[in-house]
């Protein structure tokens, strides 16, 4: 059984089961190794848009005897994927504006996924922001420190597919920045990301807070003040 990284057994748990998955971006391909090796998933399409980590994905498939379940294929984003081939998607580790052209890209593949796990390194409350207005629920959410840094996960499904795993009453704003089921639920890995990002904050908050120089701060101050009037007047 090939070991994954506490963030990829995260993702592994997201994914449920399935007949067939695509894992856009598959680099080495061990997700997609493991979910046929636990049978979570018959059959397996891992793309990626480089030659080199589609080689080294195919040699791992091959030494995991899995050349029958697990296919690969050069693509960009879901460009070599047909309508409804896969019903659940896979896309990690890259960054948010990045994921949300792939998917927007190809609307009518991206409607056919019964389900999408999705794992955004960047930009995370404007692409949560975009599932929703696109028509997306996110069903499920997960988050795991690895390394120093913080993995927050998603599973997401078509609106009339599911059920929210926010809570109605968790502002929209609040749901998109921390995740509104990790908030809500008091994820403790979350809870701990926030206290980093508070001591980060911390140091140059207190320097903010500090009486301003009489050449410093209250010169720029009283240049705002004139700036303000002028827009105002």
């Amino acid at each position: 059984m090939v070991r994954l990284s506490e963030r990829m057994e995260a993702l592994l748990r997201l994914c449920g089961t399935g007949g067939c998955g695509a894992d856009v971006g598959c680099d080495h391909a061990y997700l997609s190794i493991r979910l046929v090796q636990e049978g979570r998933f018959a059959r397996m399409i891992a793309m990626d848009l480089r030659n080199g980590p589609l080689q080294a994905a195919a040699q791992h498939i091959a030494q995991a005897g899995l050349v029958e379940a697990v296919e690969c294929r050069l693509s960009d984003g879901l460009q070599a994927l047909q309508p409804g081939e896969a019903d659940t998607l896979i896309c990690a580790g890259m960054g948010g504006q990045l994921m949300q052209r792939i998917l927007a890209a190809e609307p009518q593949k991206t409607a056919a996924f019964q389900r999408m796990i999705l794992q955004p390194q960047s930009d995370i409350p404007v692409f949560r922001h975009w599932l929703r207005e696109t028509g997306f629920l996110i069903t499920a959410e997960d988050i795991v420190c690895e390394d120093g840094k913080y993995y927050p996960m998603m599973r997401v499904c078509p609106k009339d597919a599911g059920e929210s795993a926010v809570a109605a009453d968790c502002p929209e704003e609040l749901a998109d920045t921390f995740g509104g089921s990790l908030l809500c639920g008091r994820h403790p890995v979350l809870k701990a990301c926030l206290e980093q990002q508070m001591h980060i904050l911390e140091k140059p908050w207190r320097s903010w807070q500090r009486p301003a120089r009489r050449t410093g701060m209250r010169g720029a101050g009283r240049g705002t003040l004139r700036w303000q009037r002028k827009r105002s007047g």
